[in-house]
């Protein structure tokens, strides 16, 4: 089946739900387990997307760890498809199609000091990453992790991040908008912009990883870029209205480039002269 879904990309394969771990009130990690017995090989930033019959289809970029056979997916509530695979349990099936896109550049920037920026659930996308690199942690210098969320209730992944600190050489900070009364916060307050005064890394040597809202990587990006760190070192994913994954449909055309295709993953330099780059 495998096969067949790599010559004919329309044809999904069918999977079915193994774990489901909740991230926050409304967002999980979906685990699926392929049925015919191949596993998902994927690179870091690369993208799935995921077929309930009467529901419909869904981009996700992978968030599973390298090296896993199984695929995973940390999704958002936020429509029909995604509404009706919060009401699934264990053992219900979806079909997969993927994976698509083109990757982070991570073999191209070994040797280098990293800085991943994340939005909300626009960690999801980096999750590999961080663990590709705390795999291979030799190949890489030193690795700032800054993450914002609008409120502390919104931050995924939070019990994996005491691992996390525990990677040689890795400076994780936290940022929320707000923090509701009666709240324990013991980190920053403001946009995740706030903490690039926070960076270790060294900018003259450096890249970064930015995912998260288009306005919060439209000024990260900037602000990096004001700092020290050259446009084509710094890295987004842009994953806007993709629909097909296989650049047939069009609603994810920026200018001359699809998303699907020609990323998600895109460098600075690339896209911030492009039209409506940033809406």
């Amino acid at each position: 089946m495998y096969s067949e879904m790599r010559k004919n990309p329309y044809v999904p394969r069918l999977a079915k739900i193994v774990e489901i771990r909740e991230e926050n009130y409304n967002t999980k990690t979906f685990t699926f387990r392929f049925l015919d017995g191949d596993g998902f090989k994927f690179t870091p930033g690369e993208f799935n997307l995921v077929t309930i019959c009467g529901a419909g289809e869904s981009t996700f970029t992978v968030a599973s760890k390298p090296g896993m056979k199984d695929l995973q997916n940390t999704i958002r509530k936020v429509g029909k498809l995604t509404e009706t695979l919060f009401n699934m349990n264990i053992g219900d099936k979806v079909g997969i199609r993927g994976p698509y896109g083109k990757p982070w550049p991570l073999r191209e920037i070994e040797g280098k000091d990293i800085v991943i920026v994340a939005g909300g659930i626009g960690l999801a996308p980096l999750r590999p990453v961080i663990y590709y690199i705390a795999m291979n942690r030799d190949r890489y210098g030193h690795v700032d992790l800054l993450y914002g969320a609008r409120t502390p209730k919104d931050m995924i992944y939070t019990s994996e991040m005491d691992e996390w600190r525990r990677v040689k050489d890795f400076n994780l900070q936290l940022t929320v908008d707000y923090v509701p009364p009666n709240v324990e916060w013991t980190h920053k307050v403001g946009v995740v912009t706030v903490l690039l005064k926070e960076i270790e890394a060294d900018l003259r040597n450096t890249v970064a990883l930015i995912c998260g809202p288009e306005i919060m990587m439209k000024f990260t990006a900037y602000q990096l870029h004001k700092m020290g760190i050259s446009d084509g070192d710094i890295y987004l994913s842009m994953e806007r209205r993709m629909r097909c994954g296989i650049g047939k449909c069009g609603h994810c055309q920026i200018g001359p480039k699809f998303v699907c295709m020609d990323g998600p993953t895109f460098s600075y330099k690339e896209v911030r002269l492009l039209p409506d780059a940033f809406e």
